[in-house]
Formats: structure tokens, C-alpha cells, sequence
């Protein structure tokens, strides 16, 4: 990550700290619309449930999905009873209410920032005056921090882009370095993923690789990285991660990948997934490490696919 891009997402994070304090909510965060203006990807976030992977969200779906999609301010006093809201148990905070605010910028809406409470009836009409103009006020930085994060992240499947690899991987070796932890990659590989093109059209496609890229998420930790290669090619970087962990991790997305996948046609997908995963050995560039990881990846392929397959030490 650039000086650049640590200094957007400090400025960020100071937003999001400063909505959680103002208005004494136990989270806060800060959706940005992707490229394509349907998906809300997270951008900062504060208070209870930043240990854990941000709940995807598209245009439309849930209070900060009608938000952007209407433009307009949505204060819950009762979430549960909103149809709006979606209730989702690995957010790992309770809500009770919400303050969900548009982010407008040259006429359009291009995020919304967001703060919840444990208690009902927690905002109140003068939070809402405010709230909009910290909303207003933050949106320069913002609108900076979009188009930075559209420069290096996959729009259909909001995975960082194959160009991030490098940087990525060259800071994690540095902590890793510095810190005397370990450092493990995976490479995924869609098994037969060609074939869901040619029997559905690669709409149905496009949707396997979102629901993919959500199960990935749903499994591994806040700290790790999620990189597009390219196609059905995909990357984690696990940083502080030995090679039984990293092991673990890889087969956990493999079990994930066990149920069908329903997409909108209605057909059910059976989609699965090839994993090679690789141990830094403190010695090695980016990219041997990146291709020892890769090739242990053939290997679960050659071997039969829908299997993990460890790279030798």
C-alpha cells in the first residue's frame, strides 16, 4: 500500500471515528459504490465488528443499499422492524438503531456513511442535521479515496486487482521480516470454470465468481488480502500464518465450496475449487513465492481437482 493510499485511508478512518463519537454509536462505516454502481464496498470502518470481514452489500439491498438507491436519509429507531434491514449474525454487533446517511458529489450519490447503536430510538432529528453535514464535509476525501480504490480493485468481484500482487506481497515479506512472524499464500483456481461459460453464459458466470469471491470472504480473516490473478484465478496473502494454519484456511474455502451455487436463471451451479498453498522461507522474491504456490495449485489439478495441495518446503 502507497504513502498516498495510507494517508486516504487514515483520513477515512478519522471520518468514521469521528461519526462514532459524535453521535455515541458502537459502529461506524463508509460504503463507496464500485465501479459498476451496484456493489458498496467498505472503505473505513470503527467501534465493535472490525475483527471481522465486511458483510457485502449491493444497491438496493438492505438500508444502506435504499439509501444509495434513493438518495436519501434513513434513521431506524427500530432496525428489526424496518423491512429494510437486513439482519445478518456474523456482523458480530448488535443493532437496534441506525443513522444511514448519503454521500452526494457532483450531483450523484457515491457512498453512505453509517452509524448504528445497541439502543432503540438512538438518533434522533438533530443527530440526522448533523450528520449530514459531517457527510458533507467528508465527501472530498472520500470521493479521493473511490477513485484510488477503483484504480486497484476488481469490480465484479471487489478482489484487489493482479497489479496489487507485488506491492502486497513485498509489504507483507517486510512485516514479516521485521516482525519474525510467518507468511503463507494460497492459489485458487475455479475447477472447470470454462465449462459454466459455455453450458450458462457468462453472466451466470460472472455471478459464480461474485458468489466465489463472497464465500472466500466469509472464511478468512480481516487481516488477510483477496487478489483477482485474473479469469478464475485468485490469491490470498496470509500474513502472521504458518503452514498447518494456512492448510486449514485453504480447506475451509474448498469445504465452502461445496454447496451448489444458485443463481438467478434459477440453476444450481456445482462450482469447486483447487487450492495450492505455499510457506515464505524468509529467503525467496514475491514472485517464487508466487510460483511455488502456483504450482503447487497444478498439482491439486493434476491430481484430480477440489483438493489442497501444499507446495514442499
Amino acid at each position: 500500500m502507497t504513502e498516498q493510499e495510507l494517508e486516504l485511508d487514515a483520513a477515512l478512518e478519522s471520518v468514521t471515528h469521528a461519526a462514532r463519537d459524535l453521535f455515541d454509536g458502537e459502529h461506524a462505516s463508509i460504503r463507496i459504490l464500485d465501479d459498476g454502481g451496484d456493489l458498496l464496498l467498505s472503505a473505513a470502518r470503527s467501534g465493535e465488528g472490525t475483527d471481522r470481514s465486511p458483510v457485502p452489500f449491493r444497491r438496493g439491498e438492505g438500508v444502506i443499499g435504499w439509501v444509495i438507491e434513493h438518495g436519501a436519509v434513513a434513521r431506524l429507531d427500530d432496525a428489526e422492524a424496518d423491512p429494510r434491514f437486513v439482519h445478518i449474525d456474523k456482523q458480530g454487533y448488535t443493532i437496534q438503531s441506525m443513522l444511514a446517511l448519503p454521500l452526494w458529489s457532483a450531483g450523484r450519490v457515491i457512498g453512505c456513511l453509517c452509524i448504528t447503536s445497541h439502543e432503540r430510538a438512538h438518533f434522533t432529528q438533530h443527530d440526522e442535521i448533523v450528520g449530514r453535514l459531517l457527510a458533507n464535509c467528508a465527501v472530498p476525501q472520500i470521493e479521493r479515496a473511490r477513485l484510488e480504490h477503483l484504480a486497484t480493485t476488481d469490480a465484479l468481484t471487489s478482489a484487489l486487482n493482479q497489479a496489487q500482487l507485488e506491492p502486497v506481497l513485498d509489504k507483507a515479506m517486510s512485516e514479516a521480516r521485521a516482525n519474525g512472524t510467518p507468511l503463507a499464500i494460497l492459489s485458487m483456481d475455479l475447477d472447470h470454470f470454462k465449462r459454466v461459460n459455455d453450458d450458462h453464459g457468462h453472466a451466470t458466470g460472472d455471478e459464480v465468481l461474485r458468489v466465489f469471491a463472497q464465500r472466500v470472504r466469509g472464511v478468512i480473516r480481516g487481516e488477510d488480502v483477496f487478489i483477482r490473478r485474473g479469469g478464475e484465478e485468485f490469491i490470498v496473502v496470509l500474513p502472521r500464518c504458518d503452514l498447518e494454519s494456512a492448510a486449514q484456511a485453504a480447506e475451509r474455502i474448498r469445504e465452502h465450496m461445496a454447496a451448489p451455487i444458485h443463481v438467478s436463471s434459477g440453476a444450481r451451479i456445482p462450482q469447486r475449487v483447487s487450492v495450492g498453498v505455499a510457506l515464505w522461507d524468509r529467503t525467496e522474491t514475491w514472485t517464487e513465492l508466487d510460483q511455488r504456490a502456483d504450482e503447487a495449485l497444478y498439482e491439486a489439478k493434476r491430481t484430480g481437482r477440489d483438493r489442497v495441495s501444499i507446495a514442499p518446503s
